[in-house]
């Protein structure tokens, strides 16, 4: 273990203290050693700051912060420019990583590797193996393909990759990915369950995606913030909607968005003014 490089994970806390220790138990028991794990208590009105403080106590390499109630996006963002690592793994408190997830990145960690992720499960409310699409730059694009807790650079997010705090109620991760990833960055899929996904009644994906209305707003705000990436990858207006066929993972609302007035006015003249660049 000497000389490996420090992980970061990033454990953002609200009201949340009754899955906290069975979440820091998963970081304590990882068979890769050279880990720190900040805790960010986002304004919690439980017991997550005693809880915290008994790991604090317990292993020096768990650290504990607070901050007024401001949203994951913001906690995340606040923890991992007050921690240490190379590498950054971001983990919910309520979720949970296998004894080898670290080990089994740390293998890729030397490699041009942009982001590391692996198999899941969901446990909790569901359980049974979390589905999502394989990746590839179009699929992300598309819709959100990688849960929360995969590794990325510390050095990634100190060029500007930041949580958008706007998304406070969800898709936060999947603007992070699609604001951290370029089309030709290597990602690594680790081909064994890696993350514990804890399915709750009252989890704010299952808020937002109960809520048509919000889910489509996030969806805009994020296909707008990143419109140049997006145009760059599927092209014009026709191009676009070729390629939409051809991806299934999309939802309803997503494939409206594109179809909208809003996004043939945009691609074209995006595509008007491209032709006088030339």
């Amino acid at each position: 273990m000497k000389n490996a490089p420090l992980v970061s994970i990033i454990v953002p806390c609200y009201n949340q203290s009754e899955y906290l220790d069975e979440c820091l138990q998963s970081v304590l028991d990882q068979t890769y050693q050279n880990w720190e794990c900040i805790i960010i208590n986002d304004g919690s009105q439980d017991d997550t700051e005693k809880i915290a403080q008994t790991w604090v106590d317990k292993d020096h390499r768990f650290k504990y912060l607070f901050q007024e109630n401001s949203g994951v996006a913001n906690a995340r963002n606040y923890a991992i420019e007050n921690s240490s690592g190379d590498w950054i793994l971001p983990l919910d408190g309520d979720d949970k990583i296998s004894l080898t997830y670290l080990e089994k990145a740390s293998e890729h960690f030397k490699q041009d590797i942009k982001l590391i992720y692996g198999k899941a499960e969901l446990f909790d409310y569901e359980n049974g193996p979390f589905v999502l699409r394989e990746y590839s730059f179009d699929n992300i694009l598309a819709s959100n393909i990688i849960y929360v807790s995969a590794f990325y650079k510390r050095a990634d997010y100190d060029k500007g990759v930041k949580y958008d705090s706007y998304l406070k109620k969800g898709l936060e991760d999947w603007d992070f990915w699609i604001s951290l990833l370029e089309k030709n960055d290597k990602v690594i899929y680790i081909q064994d369950t890696v993350f514990y996904y804890r399915i709750k009644k009252d989890s704010r994906n299952v808020e937002i995606h109960n809520n048509s209305i919000l889910k489509n707003e996030y969806e805009n705000y994020i296909l707008n913030k990143h419109k140049e990436k997006y145009l760059k990858e599927f092209g014009t207006y026709f191009e676009l909607l070729e390629k939409l066929q051809k991806t299934k993972s999309l939802n309803k609302n997503f494939e409206k968005f594109f179809i909208s007035k809003r996004f043939k006015i945009m691609s074209f003249f995006t595509s008007f003014f491209d032709k006088f660049k030339k």
